[in-house]
């Protein structure tokens, strides 16, 4: 059974901003010229222009920041005399000891393995998609719509944070403030999300004949 015909051999390109399906023009790439997508007035490209290098350089960055924010505290909660700089590490041991072990594993999950294992993902779907790697295909593409699912829950360290700052609010009884290093874990967060969305999964299929 002959393969499904690509859209660059029907003449057709869609539009990354609204998603309308369009005529391509021959040559305009090569002439220089960019097509305009008739509903939106957005620029036309067979695929995201330079979607590995910007893929790579936010991925990163996101991990340089990731040191900091594993490192730094997240987190002070002052209570009468005792005052307690917490890390997410540090953060989970506590909430495991004093009795919440279902919101450790949560906290652990979200802020631990989801990151990591995005930068992993991130990783295999860049060198495989470079390497014009044709392992897995399928399941390439279905762990990037995986990874773009999940990448708003890794904002929950810096959701709990906000909450408890918000809330708890005793006066000289009790107080929760945020450190520098939710404002790390914050930047990797958004910068593994804009890493997701600059990365091009259609460079799955294309092999090593991809246009950018």
């Amino acid at each position: 059974m002959s393969a499904l015909p690509r859209a660059a051999e029907l003449g057709l390109i869609g539009c990354h901003v609204c998603g309308l399906v369009c005529a391509d023009a021959p040559g305009h790439a090569e002439a220089g010229d960019a097509l305009a997508c008739p509903r939106c007035g957005s620029a036309l490209h067979r695929r995201k222009p330079d979607s590995y290098v910007r893929t790579w350089a936010l991925m990163i960055a996101a991990f340089l920041l990731y040191i900091p924010a594993n490192v730094l505290p997240i987190m002070r909660t002052a209570s009468l005399n005792d005052i307690d700089d917490n890390t997410i590490i540090s953060g989970v041991v506590e909430l495991w000891v004093k009795g919440s072990p279902d919101l450790a594993i949560i906290v652990f999950t979200a802020s631990i393995v989801v990151p990591m294992l995005k930068f992993l993902s991130l990783g295999t779907l860049l060198v495989s998609s470079q390497r014009g790697s044709g392992w897995a295909r399928p399941q390439r593409a279905k762990l990037y719509r995986l990874v773009e699912f999940i990448g708003y829950w890794s904002m929950l360290d810096v959701f709990v944070v906000a909450l408890l700052t918000a809330l708890v609010r005793f006066g000289l009884l009790s107080l929760v403030e945020p450190l520098p290093g939710v404002i790390f874990f914050g930047l990797t967060v958004v910068l593994t999300m804009l890493a997701s969305m600059s990365f091009d999964p259609r460079l799955i299929w294309d092999g090593r004949d991809f246009d950018d």
